[in-house]
Order: structure tokens, then C-alpha cells, then sequence
């Protein structure tokens, strides 16, 4: 790790979780357990991080993010620096775009799909109305005599109209 080694970091870490077990019962006693408990959990991460190892990777990962990010400023007058800006710039849109589209469900016929669609629930799947189907034939059951004071036709009356309009009976 270079001139972060072992003696530097110890007091670091242990300094980052000593302070937010302060900050965490601090927490714990104006905003309750829930936030004391979550705020202890993230306390033990420093030192967590410096007892096995993963303090020199996260030391290594930050300084890769602040080598980029000097390189950017410092490579501003660059012309590939801004063209490769504009490409994710680009990217990120056409990212955006994409997901609007899937969302409201546009573009989504490709070419890997049959002219003719499967019917799903009265509509083709590319959109336009199905023929409705013809209903089956229903087999005829003597039912026993409605209740008194109701007809047949009163009780399922408004679930057969249901069924018929989504061309199930």
C-alpha cells in the first residue's frame, strides 16, 4: 500500500467507529432504536473493513476515482475527453428513451416476431383488436329452484355479462 500501512490506518479506522458509535447513541436517543441500531451497524463497518483486509481495496478504488476524475479536469481541452463525454452523454439518453418507450409500450415489435400475433385476452399482442371468439356451447343443467323472491336471472346475471364481454362463457 505504500505509505499507508498498517500503523497509519489502525487509529483511522478505529477513530471512524468510535465516532459513529457516539454519533449512533446519539441517534439512538432522539430518533429511537431503529435509528441507533443502523447507525452502530454502519459504525462497525470501518473497522470491519481494517480487520480483514478490505481497507487497502477501498483505498485503492478511491484513489482510481480521484486519478479519473484529475485526468478528466486535467485533459480538458482534449477533444477525445469531450467526445468521449458526449458518447455517454449519448448513451445515458438513449437509456432513458429506451426505458420511456418499453414503459408506454412502444417499439416493442421486433423482427424475430410473426406477422401473425398470439391472441392474449381479446387483444393481439401487436395491438390491434382479436376477433372475438364464439362462445361455447354450454351444456344444459337443470339448476335447483332460486331462493324465494329471486329469479335465476337475478343472481348471475351481472357475472354471465362479465364473462360474455371477456368471451369466456
Amino acid at each position: 500500500m505504500g505509505m499507508f500501512d498498517t500503523i497509519l490506518w489502525l487509529p483511522v479506522c478505529a477513530g471512524a467507529t468510535g465516532l459513529g458509535l457516539v454519533l449512533s447513541f446519539l441517534a439512538w436517543r432522539r430518533r429511537g432504536a431503529t435509528a441507533g441500531i443502523r447507525g452502530v451497524a454502519w459504525s462497525l463497518l470501518p473497522m470491519a473493513a481494517f480487520l480483514t483486509g478490505a481497507h487497502a481495496l477501498i483505498w485503492g478504488i478511491v484513489a482510481s476515482v480521484v486519478g479519473f476524475v484529475t485526468g478528466l479536469v486535467a485533459g480538458i481541452i482534449n477533444p477525445f475527453v469531450w467526445a468521449g463525454v458526449g458518447l455517454a452523454g449519448l448513451a445515458l439518453v438513449l437509456f432513458v428513451v429506451s426505458g420511456v418507450m418499453r414503459k408506454r409500450g412502444v417499439g416493442g415489435a421486433t423482427a424475430k416476431q410473426p406477422k401473425q400475433a398470439k391472441v392474449k385476452s381479446g387483444v393481439k399482442t401487436g395491438g390491434t383488436p382479436a376477433a372475438p371468439a364464439a362462445p361455447a356451447p354450454q351444456a344444459v343443467n337443470p339448476s335447483p329452484a332460486p331462493a324465494k323472491g329471486r329469479t335465476k336471472d337475478d343472481d348471475f346475471s351481472d357475472i354471465e355479462e362479465i364473462l360474455k364481454r371477456r368471451g369466456i362463457g
